[in-house]
C-alpha cells in the first residue's frame, strides 16, 4: 500500500511538472496565463529593458532642430561630437520599460549593431532575420514576440564610449566593433562606439585581501598614468626616436602597465592621482575603463586616489569615484561624507589563510588639487584638519580592535597621496641610492602637519606620485638622529604627462611585504632600458622598524 501511494505521488508530481511548464512555454508565445498571475510573477529583469534606440542630430544654425526627443525618451547625455563640432550636436536616446509595463506593442531588443549595410547583406549568418535601420548606422533586432524580454538577450542598456582605443571594463557589456558613422568627426580621439548591456547588472563582489601562503604581499604603485580620450599624444618620449619616433601615449602607457602586471603579479595596485589627464579626456569614462579593463581581465584588485587633473576632464571627483567604486576587483571607496575631499578611506590585508587578523593597513588620502589660497599658499593644496583627524582616530579604532590585537606578529601600516608633503623639500633626507630627484617637490605651501601624524601613529612610508621624474626614497629622522619615516616617490609612468630632463624613463614602483620577518623591500621598474631589472631595490622597513638604506 505505501508503495503504491508513493509511486502514485511521483506520477502526479512529474506530471503536473510537465503541465506547468507547457503552460509557461505556451505563455512566453500566446500569454495563456491571466495579468494577475503575470503580475505575481517576478520580473526577469528587475530594472528597465531596451525597445528602441534613436540619435537625435540638431545644429545651431538650424533653430527649428533639436537634440531633445520627446518625454519617452531617455538621452545618454554624452554629445557624440564631443562639444567639438562647430554647429553639430547629436545624442543618443533610448527608449526603455520596465519588464511588467511591456505591453503586445513593445517590441524588445535582442541586438544591436553598427554597420554601412543591412546585417543581413552584409553577414551570412544572420538568415532571414529582419534589422531596423536607425541614423548613425545603427540597425537593431527587436522581437515581436510576447514576454521575450525574459531573454538573456535582452538588451537592459546602452552607453557610449569614445576613441578609436576604446575598450569596455565592465561584465556584462559588449562594445560594437564599428564607430557610429556620423559626418565630420574629428578623427581617432573623437570616435564614438556604442555599448550595450544584456539581462540585469553582474553583481560585484568586493575582493578580500590575503597576505599569501609564503607570508609576502606586493603593492604595485602606479602614478600618472594621464589616460586621454583617444590614443593621446606622447610628451617627451624617451627614447625620442624609439620605433621610428612614432608614439601615441595611451597604448605605449598601457603596453608598459600589461608588462609589469605580467611579470610582477602584484596582489594588489595602487593608482596614486592623475590616472585621467583632464584636459585630453573630453570622456573620462573611456580613459577609467582602459586602465580598469588591464586590471579586470587579469583578476587583480586595485585601489585609486584622485590627483589635480583626474577632475579636470568630463566627470568631478565624486563621479570618478562611483564609476571607479562600480567596477569589479575595485577597493575604491568614497569615504566618510564629513571628511574634506572624496577618497579618503583605509584597505586591510589579512593575515594568511582565512584569518581574519589584520596583518597590514593602507591609508589613502585625498590631496585636492590647487592652492584654495593663492595669494598666500601658492602651488597646491594641502591636508586638512578632518582629514588628520580622521586619520589619526581612524588609525587608534584600529588598533584597539580585535582584528588588530589578535594579530600575532608586527602589523604595519603604509600611506598614499598624490601630491607629496612639505617634508619632501628636505634636501638632506634624500636617499640618492633609492633614485633621483631632477625636479623639486612641488609640494603644498602649507604644511598641516600630515607628516608628524604619520609618525605619531606609526605609519612606517607613505608614497606619492605628481612630480612625474622624481623617484627617490627620502628618510625622515627624528630630532635625536633616528629613522621614524620613509618619504618615496613612484616616478610617472604614463606618456601623456610631461616626462622630460633628458633620458627619463617612464616608471612604477614596487613594494613588496614580507609579514614573517615584518620587512618592506622596494624597487621600480622602467619601460624601457633595463625592463628586466629591479631598479634601486632598497629595504626600507625591518624588524617592522624604519632603516636608514
Amino acid at each position: 500500500m505505501t508503495r503504491r501511494i508513493v509511486r502514485t505521488s511521483i506520477q502526479l508530481g512529474i506530471l503536473t511538472l510537465i503541465i506547468l511548464l507547457l503552460v509557461f512555454f505556451l505563455d512566453n508565445r500566446f500569454n495563456v496565463l491571466p495579468d494577475a498571475i503575470h503580475n505575481a510573477l517576478p520580473a526577469h529583469h528587475p530594472g528597465l529593458v531596451i525597445t528602441d534606440i534613436t540619435v537625435a542630430t540638431c545644429s545651431t544654425l538650424n533653430i527649428l532642430s533639436s537634440c531633445k526627443l520627446d518625454s519617452k525618451w531617455h538621452r545618454v547625455e554624452k554629445d557624440l561630437y564631443l562639444s567639438r563640432g562647430w554647429l553639430t550636436h547629436a545624442f543618443l536616446h533610448i527608449e526603455r520599460k520596465r519588464e511588467s509595463e511591456l505591453t503586445e506593442k513593445d517590441r524588445v531588443i535582442l541586438d544591436v549593431r553598427v554597420a554601412s549595410l543591412d546585417p543581413v547583406i552584409a553577414e551570412k549568418d544572420q538568415g532571414a532575420e529582419r534589422w531596423e535601420s536607425r541614423p548613425a548606422g545603427i540597425w537593431l533586432k527587436r522581437t515581436s514576440k510576447h514576454r521575450e524580454s525574459d531573454s538573456i538577450n535582452a538588451v537592459t542598456a546602452v552607453d557610449v564610449l569614445f576613441g578609436s582605443d576604446a575598450v569596455e571594463a565592465r561584465p556584462g557589456w559588449t562594445l560594437a566593433s564599428q564607430a557610429l558613422i556620423l559626418p565630420n568627426v574629428g578623427g581617432e580621439n573623437q570616435e564614438a562606439y556604442l555599448s550595450v548591456r544584456r539581462g540585469p547588472p553582474v553583481n560585484v563582489e568586493r575582493p578580500i585581501l590575503h597576505v599569501n601562503k609564503d607570508g609576502r604581499f606586493k603593492i604595485l604603485q602606479v602614478a600618472d598614468l594621464h589616460l586621454s580620450t583617444g590614443p593621446g599624444i606622447c610628451r617627451e618620449p624617451e627614447p625620442a626616436l624609439h620605433n621610428g619616433g612614432k608614439c601615441d601615449a595611451d597604448p605605449r602607457t598601457l603596453a608598459f602597465l600589461s608588462s609589469v602586471l605580467d611579470s610582477e603579479r602584484p596582489d594588489l595596485v595602487v593608482l596614486s592621482g592623475d590616472q585621467v589627464n583632464g584636459e585630453t579626456a573630453a570622456d573620462a569614462q573611456s580613459a577609467v575603463f582602459k586602465f580598469a579593463h588591464l586590471l579586470i581581465d587579469r583578476k587583480i584588485p586595485f585601489a585609486t586616489i584622485f590627483g589635480n587633473h583626474d577632475d579636470e576632464g568630463s566627470l568631478s571627483r565624486e563621479a570618478l569615484m562611483q564609476l571607479t567604486h562600480s567596477l569589479p576587483y575595485s577597493l575604491s571607496e568614497f569615504g566618510p561624507a564629513t571628511v574634506d575631499g572624496i577618497g579618503n578611506y583605509y584597505i586591510e590585508v589579512l593575515a594568511r589563510g582565512t584569518s581574519s587578523h589584520s596583518a597590514l593597513t593602507l591609508y589613502l588620502l585625498d590631496t585636492h588639487g590647487y592652492s584654495p589660497d593663492e595669494r598666500q599658499f601658492r602651488g597646491y593644496d594641502w591636508l586638512k584638519k578632518s582629514q588628520i583627524d580622521w586619520f589619526k582616530a581612524t588609525s587608534q579604532e584600529l588598533k584597539n580592535s580585535p582584528s588588530h590585537q589578535g594579530y600575532t606578529h608586527h602589523h604595519m601600516d603604509m600611506a598614499f597621496i598624490h601630491i607629496p608633503l612639505p617634508e619632501y623639500r628636505l634636501v638632506d633626507d634624500i636617499v640618492l641610492s633609492t633614485g633621483s630627484q631632477p625636479e623639486n617637490p612641488t609640494a603644498p605651501g602649507f604644511n598641516s602637519g600630515f607628516k608628524d601624524a604619520l609618525v605619531e601613529e606609526g605609519v612606517l612610508a607613505v608614497s606619492c606620485g605628481h612630480d612625474h621624474v622624481n623617484d627617490y626614497c627620502s628618510l625622515s629622522k627624528s630630532p635625536d638622529g633616528k629613522p621614524e619615516l620613509w618619504m618615496c616617490y613612484a616616478g610617472g609612468s604614463g606618456f601623456g604627462g610631461y616626462g622630460g630632463y633628458g633620458g627619463y624613463h617612464r616608471r612604477v614602483r614596487v613594494f613588496e611585504f614580507d609579514m614573517n620577518e615584518a620587512r618592506i623591500v622596494t624597487w621600480k621598474r622602467v619601460e624601457y632600458g633595463e625592463t628586466k631589472e629591479q631598479l634601486d631595490k632598497t629595504i626600507i622597513i625591518e624588524s617592522g622598524r624604519v632603516v636608514a638604506a
